[in-house]
């Protein structure tokens, strides 16, 4: 059975995937002139990406907690370890805000004027900027300190 601090790892690519592929598919379809809002085709598209993008960060944050709370228990402490818990609570909370704004939009099929329109995806290009930061320290966590990761006998 896979350990409780492990499951964090295999979470963390999802809320980076769907946070990315959000912002460059609304920039292109954007720049292209579709509504990227509201119960259109892209509209959808993109809402469902803001969704799971919120949605996925919540549950990686949540055993992100647990992960840590494993490794601290066994007496590891890092200043790289809080920045990297408070970006991805940062990241967390601010994807959950804005897919629900997004869900808000679609729900009642609101669409966006064009140079608004515009404004969607370069908040969704910081979020994608935030996403990867937060993920530049958890990959400090792992690959320079060894944090939950079995070490090999060698």
């Amino acid at each position: 059975m896979l350990a409780a601090q492990h499951i964090h790892p295999v979470l963390v690519h999802f809320p980076i995937v769907f946070m990315i592929t959000l912002a460059v598919f609304d920039l292109i379809a954007g720049l292209r002139g579709a509504e990227i809002t509201g119960r259109t085709a892209s509209g959808n598209a993109s809402a469902g990406l803001a969704l799971l993008a919120g949605l996925s960060a919540i549950v990686t944050f949540y055993f992100g907690g647990i992960a840590l709370d494993i490794a601290e228990a066994g007496g590891f402490h890092s200043d790289i370890a809080e920045m990297h818990e408070g970006l991805g609570e940062f990241a967390a909370m601010a994807f959950a805000i804005w897919a629900a704004i997004r869900i808000f939009l679609w729900f009642r099929d609101i669409r966006l004027s064009s140079p608004m329109v515009l404004v969607v995806p370069v908040i969704e290009i910081a979020g994608a900027g935030l996403v990867i930061a937060t993920a530049y320290f958890g990959g400090q966590l792992v690959y320079d300190l060894g944090v939950n990761v079995a070490h090999m006998a060698g």
